[in-house]
């Protein structure tokens, strides 16, 4: 039986290879504001510069450093034996995979979905590339890999994995602990890849290793914009949790969302009427101004520098 995405995460780690390290977080001086707030059955987080921390603040296709893009893309070359494949053209393997990976990602740009604010599949630049080699007899290990499909998927987690690193800030296990022991239903609203829960449930587990996350954050409450190709602060998106969370029976005005942008997930989550968290834990990803705080369309209910002040949140 080929390995799931989850089981390959793990292979890997069996082999030690070096990722990148999660940035240390830098906190802007603000202070928290944590009113007890009533009635919240439900929560949903946002995963990239909410509860996972990441370089460059968001996961992203491209990363400013060159030297870090191009590790990135030598390191999946070599692991996934591509050069043999690939046009025999001067220069470094990376250099030529770059033009081809930026022609893959402006084709995927091109046929995203007609949302406002469309997301890209990351495993679909990586399909688009493997069909290329194809043509120059490429293969892998169906028996390991899956499908083009799966193999596609676990080409797209090595490479953004060795592209940028994450971990969770601290206290995000105990949180996710607490609203489990407490009862609350937790879901994902977040933007995102096929990997992103694998990346979430494995650094969680690292800073608590008995947490169950399938059980705390089940499958069917995880929206990530990479099914419906939507990011927020896409209705779409919004949507398609509102509609998880009333499968369990739970309204909106229930619903904390926790995110770190008011533009993307403080507002809208305020629109559909949820109770919304600011996280302002790292100067990175938090995405709010001081004139959008004094607006009462973006003002959040909270205002948390540690993930842990959910315990005081809902307590």
């Amino acid at each position: 039986m080929p390995l799931t995405l989850d089981q390959y995460a793990t292979y890997l780690d069996g082999r030690g290879l070096p990722w990148p390290a999660a940035p240390n977080p830098d906190p802007p001086k603000v202070r928290a504001h944590l009113p007890r707030i009533e009635g919240i059955r439900g929560v949903l987080w946002t995963v990239y510069g909410t509860l996972l921390s990441i370089s460059e603040g968001e996961l992203k296709f491209e990363v400013e450093n060159d030297l870090m893009m191009n590790v990135a893309l030598d390191k999946t070359i070599h692991e996934f034996k591509m050069w043999g494949s690939m046009s025999r053209k001067p220069g470094q393997p990376a250099d030529y995979m770059r033009e081809i990976y930026k022609k893959a990602l402006a084709d995927q740009r091109l046929t995203s979905s007609q949302e406002k604010t469309p997301e890209i599949a990351g495993e679909k630049i990586w399909e688009g590339i493997i069909k290329k080699l194809f043509q120059k007899e490429y293969k892998f290990d169906a028996g390991f890999f899956g499908a083009l499909n799966e193999y596609s998927r676990k080409v797209s987690y090595f490479f953004h994995a060795s592209l940028q690193g994450t971990g969770c800030y601290e206290h995000a296990a105990r949180a996710v602990t607490f609203l489990g022991t407490s009862g609350i239903t937790q879901g994902l609203l977040a933007d995102g890849q096929c990997f992103t829960s694998t990346q979430l449930a494995r650094a969680l587990a690292a800073q608590d290793a008995s947490m169950q996350f399938d059980l705390l954050v089940p499958q069917a409450n995880r929206v990530v914009s990479f099914e419906p190709m939507a990011r927020k602060p896409s209705d779409t998106l919004f949507q398609a949790a509102i509609e998880a969370m009333g499968n369990r029976g739970i309204e909106p005005s229930e619903i904390l969302h926790v995110g770190s942008s008011l533009t993307r997930d403080i507002a809208p989550a305020k629109a559909w009427g949820m109770k919304t968290a600011l996280f302002a834990g790292d100067r990175a990803s938090l995405s709010a101004t001081t004139t959008q705080l004094k607006d009462s369309k973006f003002r959040p209910d909270a205002l948390l520098t540690d993930l842990g002040q959910v315990v005081d949140l809902l307590a």
